[in-house]
């Protein structure tokens, strides 16, 4: 990966996660893989594969269900204390606690600090 492709976005290591820019300088990554504190917008619902044995098809639709439609707000609140799992997400103003996995179909643009 050349110095170009690579985010510049201050969080080493995520450049595994296909990150990169949405525009102005804004980075884009799933929620997944974003740190506690990370606030952004839901830019995209992109489900691969299955989650916990549900089809993707039933992932996208729960999320939406619970708010993480495009434009929202979102904001990572806190993370559990064994391999960072479960996170709690605040999405507009509810506060909803998602399996990492199962954060990865989320794909969020960061806020500029």
């Amino acid at each position: 990966m050349s110095e170009s492709d690579r985010p510049h976005n201050g969080h080493a290591g995520l450049e595994h996660a296909g990150l990169g820019h949405a525009g102005l300088g804004h980075v884009s990554l799933p929620l997944g893989v974003a740190p506690c504190g990370f606030r952004g917008r839901v830019d995209a619902i992109e489900v691969r594969g299955h989650s916990g044995g549900l089809p993707p098809a039933e992932i996208e639709n729960r999320l939406l269900e619970l708010g993480f439609v495009e434009g929202a707000i979102v904001e990572i609140l806190h993370e559990g204390a064994i391999a960072r799992d479960p996170i709690a997400v605040r999405v507009n103003n509810a506060t909803i606690a998602l399996r990492r996995r199962e954060a990865m179909a989320i794909i969020a643009v960061a806020e500029p600090a």
